[in-house]
């Protein structure tokens, strides 16, 4: 089964509340937004962000340019569904993140749990090249993922861990960090995970 067919295999058998990255309020994600006090009209792009509540939240805070990205289009018609009349304010995009190739730049980059399931050096320097590539001049970028502290497996797949050093190490040759947070999250199965949130700005080689 290759990565797409799992993800689609996944949002067809069960229901987001049976995921353990299930939130209905992405506390951490949406205290970045505050932070860099995005303006209504920024571009934002949220990076597996299939049947995730983010958007949701965007869209009541009055966000008009939101672009969803996910490798299942099992995931996105949920949240289609979800959003009803809403949804078509939102621009969906079925596909690899590491295949995005898109005429379109970005001010803000968010991933919450789809950067740690990259756990091969080319899969981690495409990403990061698709994500400066789609970035604008001042963009800035939130990855939240799994600390050390984190599980080796989710959703049946292999992840990859990160101390804040390690996510730094990772992204410095196009991005500079700007600051990181732990964060412990409840899984819909009362179990805890343990994540790290760090968000980067652009830089201009």
């Amino acid at each position: 089964m290759n990565k797409k067919q799992h993800w689609e295999n996944v949002y067809n058998t069960k229901q987001f509340t049976e995921l353990s990255w299930y939130q209905q309020v992405p506390q951490e994600s949406l205290d970045f937004v505050k932070e860099f006090s995005l303006p209504l009209t920024a571009s934002i792009i949220d990076i597996g962000g299939g049947d995730s509540y983010f958007v949701d939240h965007l869209l009541t805070a009055g966000y008009k340019n939101i672009t969803v990205l996910d490798i299942s289009a099992a995931a996105i018609h949920k949240s289609q569904l979800r959003l009803g009349a809403k949804a078509t304010s939102v621009n969906w995009i079925i596909s690899d993140v590491t295949e995005l190739d898109i005429d379109k730049k970005f001010d803000y980059w968010h991933d919450r749990a789809a950067f740690h399931f990259l756990t091969a050096a080319e899969e981690i320097n495409n990403y990061l090249y698709v994500a400066r590539k789609h970035l604008t001049q001042s963009g800035k970028m939130v990855i939240g993922t799994f600390s050390l502290e984190g599980p080796y497996k989710c959703s049946g797949l292999p992840v990859k861990q990160y101390s804040e050093t390690g996510l730094q190490q990772a992204l410095k040759k196009w991005f500079k960090k700007i600051r990181c947070i732990a964060s412990e999250h409840i899984t819909p199965f009362n179990t805890l995970q343990h994540f790290l949130f760090c968000s980067f700005q652009k830089q201009i080689n």
